[in-house]
Protein backbone atom coordinates (compact mmCIF):
# COMPACT_ATOMS: atom_id res chain seq x y z
CA UNK A 1 0.00 0.00 0.00
CA UNK A 2 1.15 3.46 -0.82
CA UNK A 3 0.38 6.31 1.86
CA UNK A 4 -0.70 9.34 0.30
CA UNK A 5 -1.64 11.85 3.14
CA UNK A 6 -2.55 11.28 7.15
CA UNK A 7 -5.32 12.95 8.98
CA UNK A 8 -3.19 14.11 12.02
CA UNK A 9 -3.35 17.90 12.67
CA UNK A 10 -0.18 19.83 13.81
CA UNK A 11 0.35 23.01 15.73
CA UNK A 12 3.52 24.19 14.33
CA UNK A 13 4.65 24.87 10.77
CA UNK A 14 7.01 21.95 10.00
CA UNK A 15 9.69 24.16 8.49
CA UNK A 16 12.71 21.23 9.72
CA UNK A 17 10.74 18.93 7.45
CA UNK A 18 10.01 21.32 4.04
CA UNK A 19 14.01 22.25 4.97
CA UNK A 20 14.92 18.66 4.55
CA UNK A 21 12.62 18.32 1.78
CA UNK A 22 14.25 21.31 -0.29
CA UNK A 23 17.86 20.57 0.60
CA UNK A 24 17.22 16.39 -0.63
CA UNK A 25 15.55 17.88 -4.02
CA UNK A 26 17.93 20.31 -4.36
CA UNK A 27 20.76 18.43 -3.98
CA UNK A 28 19.43 15.72 -6.26
CA UNK A 29 19.02 17.98 -9.04
CA UNK A 30 22.37 19.64 -8.67
CA UNK A 31 23.47 15.67 -8.63
CA UNK A 32 22.11 15.24 -11.94
CA UNK A 33 23.78 18.39 -13.64
CA UNK A 34 26.78 17.37 -12.01
CA UNK A 35 26.77 14.03 -13.65
CA UNK A 36 29.03 13.08 -16.99
CA UNK A 37 28.30 10.31 -19.35
CA UNK A 38 31.22 8.78 -21.13
CA UNK A 39 31.34 5.66 -23.21
CA UNK A 40 34.22 3.39 -22.69
CA UNK A 41 35.39 0.22 -24.57
CA UNK A 42 36.61 -2.57 -22.69
CA UNK A 43 37.53 -6.40 -22.89
CA UNK A 44 35.61 -9.26 -21.45
CA UNK A 45 37.57 -11.90 -19.83
CA UNK A 46 37.06 -13.59 -22.53
CA UNK A 47 38.07 -11.24 -24.82
CA UNK A 48 34.49 -10.11 -26.08
CA UNK A 49 34.35 -5.94 -26.58
CA UNK A 50 31.71 -4.15 -24.39
CA UNK A 51 30.87 -1.05 -24.10
CA UNK A 52 30.30 0.78 -20.11
CA UNK A 53 28.48 3.29 -19.44
CA UNK A 54 30.37 5.76 -16.35
CA UNK A 55 28.77 7.90 -14.74
CA UNK A 56 30.06 10.66 -12.75
CA UNK A 57 28.24 12.99 -10.44
CA UNK A 58 28.28 13.94 -6.00
CA UNK A 59 28.08 10.22 -5.72
CA UNK A 60 31.23 9.51 -6.69
CA UNK A 61 32.60 11.21 -3.82
CA UNK A 62 29.61 11.65 -1.56
CA UNK A 63 27.94 8.42 -1.01
CA UNK A 64 28.57 6.10 1.46
CA UNK A 65 30.60 2.86 0.80
CA UNK A 66 30.82 0.50 4.17
CA UNK A 67 34.19 -0.58 3.60
CA UNK A 68 35.88 2.40 3.23
CA UNK A 69 34.03 3.23 6.44
CA UNK A 70 35.28 0.00 8.15
CA UNK A 71 38.65 0.60 6.76
CA UNK A 72 39.16 4.00 8.57
CA UNK A 73 40.60 5.63 4.47
CA UNK A 74 40.65 9.45 5.82
CA UNK A 75 37.33 11.28 6.23
CA UNK A 76 34.93 8.56 4.53
CA UNK A 77 32.49 8.40 7.84
CA UNK A 78 31.48 12.00 6.71
CA UNK A 79 30.34 10.46 4.01
CA UNK A 80 27.49 8.91 6.71
CA UNK A 81 26.10 11.90 6.63
CA UNK A 82 26.39 13.37 2.80
CA UNK A 83 24.82 9.63 1.68
CA UNK A 84 21.57 10.72 3.23
CA UNK A 85 21.02 13.98 0.92
CA UNK A 86 21.49 11.55 -2.63
CA UNK A 87 19.35 9.76 -4.12
CA UNK A 88 20.03 6.92 -6.90
CA UNK A 89 17.26 8.24 -9.37
CA UNK A 90 13.48 10.23 -9.37
CA UNK A 91 11.42 7.17 -8.24
CA UNK A 92 13.67 6.98 -5.09
CA UNK A 93 13.57 10.52 -3.64
CA UNK A 94 10.07 10.98 -4.58
CA UNK A 95 9.20 7.94 -2.57
CA UNK A 96 11.46 8.90 0.15
CA UNK A 97 9.92 12.64 0.53
CA UNK A 98 6.60 11.35 -0.04
CA UNK A 99 6.90 9.51 3.27
CA UNK A 100 9.01 12.04 4.73
CA UNK A 101 6.18 14.99 4.37
CA UNK A 102 3.34 12.44 5.45
CA UNK A 103 4.63 11.61 8.55
CA UNK A 104 7.71 13.91 9.43
CA UNK A 105 5.14 17.11 9.96
CA UNK A 106 3.89 15.45 13.04
CA UNK A 107 6.99 13.89 14.40
CA UNK A 108 8.36 17.42 14.07
CA UNK A 109 5.27 19.16 15.65
CA UNK A 110 5.67 16.96 18.70
CA UNK A 111 9.60 16.89 19.11
CA UNK A 112 10.28 20.52 18.02
CA UNK A 113 12.35 21.88 15.11
CA UNK A 114 15.64 21.58 16.87
CA UNK A 115 14.71 18.36 18.55
CA UNK A 116 13.64 16.91 15.22
CA UNK A 117 16.63 17.65 13.17
CA UNK A 118 18.71 16.34 15.74
CA UNK A 119 16.07 12.78 15.54
CA UNK A 120 16.67 12.61 12.23
CA UNK A 121 20.45 12.84 11.49
CA UNK A 122 20.36 10.26 14.66
CA UNK A 123 18.00 7.86 13.11
CA UNK A 124 20.56 8.32 9.86
CA UNK A 125 23.91 7.60 11.41
CA UNK A 126 21.30 4.67 13.12
CA UNK A 127 20.55 3.48 9.60
CA UNK A 128 23.87 3.64 8.30
CA UNK A 129 25.27 1.44 11.16
CA UNK A 130 23.24 -1.05 10.84
CA UNK A 131 24.07 -1.11 6.99
CA UNK A 132 27.59 -1.65 7.85
CA UNK A 133 27.22 -4.13 10.07
CA UNK A 134 25.30 -6.32 7.94
CA UNK A 135 28.14 -5.97 5.15
CA UNK A 136 31.28 -4.32 6.21
CA UNK A 137 33.22 -5.09 3.47
CA UNK A 138 30.63 -4.27 0.76
CA UNK A 139 32.45 -1.53 -1.97
CA UNK A 140 28.66 -0.86 -3.15
CA UNK A 141 28.08 2.57 -2.44
CA UNK A 142 24.94 3.69 -0.59
CA UNK A 143 22.76 6.95 -0.78
CA UNK A 144 19.20 7.84 0.38
CA UNK A 145 17.28 9.34 2.92
CA UNK A 146 15.49 6.00 3.52
CA UNK A 147 17.02 5.29 7.07
CA UNK A 148 16.13 8.09 8.15
CA UNK A 149 12.80 8.59 6.85
CA UNK A 150 12.47 4.93 8.09
CA UNK A 151 12.99 6.30 11.86
CA UNK A 152 10.61 9.30 11.33
CA UNK A 153 8.30 6.29 10.84
CA UNK A 154 9.09 4.41 13.74
CA UNK A 155 8.76 7.60 15.93
CA UNK A 156 5.38 8.19 14.42
CA UNK A 157 3.88 4.75 14.84
CA UNK A 158 4.38 5.23 18.83
CA UNK A 159 3.38 8.80 18.93
CA UNK A 160 -0.23 8.43 16.87
CA UNK A 161 -0.49 4.40 16.14
CA UNK A 162 -4.38 5.47 15.41
CA UNK A 163 -3.74 8.55 13.15
CA UNK A 164 -6.07 7.22 10.09
CA UNK A 165 -3.81 7.78 6.53
CA UNK A 166 -5.20 7.77 3.12
CA UNK A 167 -3.58 4.99 1.08
CA UNK A 168 -3.31 3.27 -1.79
CA UNK A 169 -4.09 -0.26 -1.29
CA UNK A 170 -3.97 -2.70 -4.23
CA UNK A 171 -7.58 -5.19 -3.93
CA UNK A 172 -6.86 -8.39 -6.50
CA UNK A 173 -6.33 -6.95 -9.52
CA UNK A 174 -6.70 -3.10 -8.95
CA UNK A 175 -6.41 -0.47 -6.20
CA UNK A 176 -8.62 1.76 -4.16
CA UNK A 177 -8.18 4.46 -1.88
CA UNK A 178 -8.45 3.83 1.59
CA UNK A 179 -8.03 5.11 5.26
CA UNK A 180 -6.08 2.96 7.16
CA UNK A 181 -4.76 3.35 10.62
CA UNK A 182 -1.20 4.20 10.54
CA UNK A 183 -0.40 0.96 12.68
CA UNK A 184 -1.18 -1.03 9.87
CA UNK A 185 0.31 1.12 7.13
CA UNK A 186 3.33 1.47 8.51
CA UNK A 187 3.49 -1.82 10.42
CA UNK A 188 3.41 -3.27 7.10
CA UNK A 189 6.09 -1.48 5.76
CA UNK A 190 8.20 -2.57 8.47
CA UNK A 191 7.28 -6.27 8.11
CA UNK A 192 8.47 -6.21 4.48
CA UNK A 193 11.88 -4.48 5.64
CA UNK A 194 12.64 -6.99 8.32
CA UNK A 195 12.02 -10.40 5.87
CA UNK A 196 13.40 -9.01 2.93
CA UNK A 197 17.21 -8.45 5.78
CA UNK A 198 16.52 -12.17 5.95
CA UNK A 199 15.70 -12.99 2.63
CA UNK A 200 18.41 -10.77 0.72
CA UNK A 201 20.50 -9.84 3.40
CA UNK A 202 20.62 -6.26 4.04
CA UNK A 203 20.12 -5.72 0.48
CA UNK A 204 23.72 -6.70 -0.48
CA UNK A 205 22.47 -7.61 -4.30
CA UNK A 206 26.21 -7.39 -6.07
CA UNK A 207 24.49 -5.30 -8.78
CA UNK A 208 22.91 -3.06 -6.80
CA UNK A 209 19.51 -3.18 -4.59
CA UNK A 210 17.97 -1.94 -1.94
CA UNK A 211 19.58 -1.61 2.05
CA UNK A 212 16.60 -3.25 3.71
CA UNK A 213 18.99 -3.43 6.59
CA UNK A 214 19.13 0.65 6.48
CA UNK A 215 15.58 0.71 6.73
CA UNK A 216 15.12 -1.56 9.78
CA UNK A 217 18.01 -0.17 11.54
CA UNK A 218 16.89 3.69 10.66
CA UNK A 219 12.98 1.84 12.04
CA UNK A 220 14.91 0.76 15.56
CA UNK A 221 16.62 3.74 16.05
CA UNK A 222 13.13 5.63 15.70
CA UNK A 223 11.26 3.30 17.76
CA UNK A 224 13.76 3.35 20.49
CA UNK A 225 14.93 7.45 20.22
CA UNK A 226 10.97 8.43 20.83
CA UNK A 227 10.32 5.90 22.89
CA UNK A 228 13.10 6.98 25.49
CA UNK A 229 12.04 10.23 24.97
CA UNK A 230 8.50 9.20 26.44
CA UNK A 231 6.53 7.95 24.16
CA UNK A 232 2.91 9.25 23.80
CA UNK A 233 3.60 11.16 26.75
CA UNK A 234 5.39 13.52 24.04
CA UNK A 235 2.40 14.37 22.37
CA UNK A 236 0.53 15.30 25.54
CA UNK A 237 2.77 17.07 26.92
CA UNK A 238 3.30 19.44 23.55
CA UNK A 239 -0.54 19.42 22.10
CA UNK A 240 -2.27 19.43 25.03
CA UNK A 241 -6.14 17.94 25.45
CA UNK A 242 -7.02 19.03 22.00
CA UNK A 243 -5.00 16.30 20.40
CA UNK A 244 -4.93 13.73 22.78
CA UNK A 245 -7.14 11.17 20.58
CA UNK A 246 -4.75 10.51 18.17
Amino acid sequence: MIPLRDSNPTRRFPAVTLMLICVNVGVFVLDILSRRVEIVRALTPDGIMVYQRQIGGFADHYAMVPSEITSDLGMAWLTVFTSMFLHANWLHILGNMLYLWIFGNNVEDTLGHLGFIVFYLVCGVGAAAAHIVTGPQSDIPTVGASGAVAGVMGAYLILFPHARVLALVPVMFFSTLMEVPAVIVIGFWAVIQFLNVNWFGGGELRGGGVAYAAHAGGFVCGLLLVTMLGGRNLTRRSRGRYYDDF
